[in-house]
């Protein structure tokens, strides 16, 4: 399916997050990773609550249909959140702390790479050369970012590492969307959400509330000056944005909702020289484009391979 809805889901969706990544920065100086992550799921959780309901009246069904779905579906759906919405964001947490936004973002671009080698490993799609090429673009850019002077207060091995969190972090999201994506084609919206958002939350109190430091971990829950980014952050950053995310892959092709999100790194760019005062320097700027440019070639690449085969056939 390749619907308009899907296309203007994923671009708002890239904004969203961009603006969300700038609060959670915030964020992160007063809330660790992991309970930072479990409030913001715990937010986006009590709103589709109040969602799937409304969603299922708007398409004359109700709670009991759902049935119908089946449970290896909501297994798969529940696996899918604890990989892309526990694992995965924790990690990109952490390394949002480390390198701050301006880089963060930059290495999310390696995200549209990651989702066209799971859609050819999971969903059997075919891979062009000139995805190999916009591959290795997004690749060099990591490499030129890592070689990016470190922010204040950090040394070169902790940009190293922030890095390769991050990256880690785009490969589990990619991994763990495109092997949902034909459940979520036949299923509700905030009710695929609400499930994925659920069985990573489950993972993520189980192991908040047997690791050290539980009290630690929700006293973030807790009114305090920390919410003043963190709760419009969690809404923004895990409502919003993750019903425009799923539904960019429900309603289009896997590759465009894919780079239509990855926009978010022009967004998030700017604000977080804005309001964050990062550094946005030459360096950053070159990674930037060159990233972006391989995210392009790699959306693009079926419809200039086409091209070229037809402007110059085997053998002609």
């Amino acid at each position: 399916m390749n619907h308009p809805v899907g296309q203007v889901s994923a671009l708002l969706c890239a904004i969203v997050w961009a603006a969300a990544l700038v609060l959670f920065k915030q964020s992160g100086r007063h809330v660790p990773p992991l309970a930072l992550n479990l409030f913001k799921n715990t937010v986006g959780l009590v709103l589709l609550a109040v969602s799937v309901p409304i969603e299922l009246a708007l398409r004359g069904q109700t709670l009991a249909d759902l049935a119908a779905i089946g449970w290896p579906d909501h297994a798969l759906l529940i696996l899918s959140g604890v990989i892309g919405l526990a694992i995965a964001d924790t990690i990109f947490f952490r390394a949002l702390n480390v390198i701050g936004v301006g880089l963060v973002v930059i290495v999310d671009c390696s995200y549209t790479p990651f989702v066209v080698l799971s859609a050819w490993m999971l969903l059997s799609e075919r891979l062009e050369p000139l995805h190999y090429l916009g591959a290795a673009l997004v690749v060099g850019s990591l490499l030129l970012v890592a070689r990016h002077k470190a922010p204040e207060g950090r040394t070169r091995g902790q940009v190293l590492a922030g890095v390769g969190l991050a990256t880690l972090a785009m490969a589990c999201m990619a991994v763990a969307i495109t092997a949902v994506k034909p459940i979520l084609e036949s299923t509700p919206l905030t009710w695929a959400t609400a499930v994925r958002l659920a069985g990573g939350n489950l993972f993520l109190l189980l192991y908040a509330l047997l690791g050290r430091g539980w009290r630690e971990n929700f006293a973030v829950f807790r009114p305090s000056p920390a919410w003043r980014y963190a709760l419009p952050g969690a809404i923004l950053g895990t409502y919003v944005s993750l019903v425009l995310w799923v539904a960019g892959f429900k309603y289009t092709h896997a590759t465009v909702a894919a780079v239509l999100n990855q926009t978010s790194v022009i967004f998030a760019s700017v604000l977080a020289a804005i309001f964050l005062r990062e550094h946005f320097g030459g360096r950053k700027v070159t990674a930037l484009v060159i990233a972006f440019g391989g995210v392009l070639l790699v959306v693009l690449a079926e419809p200039l391979m086409l091209w070229l085969r037809a402007a110059w056939p085997a053998g002609g």
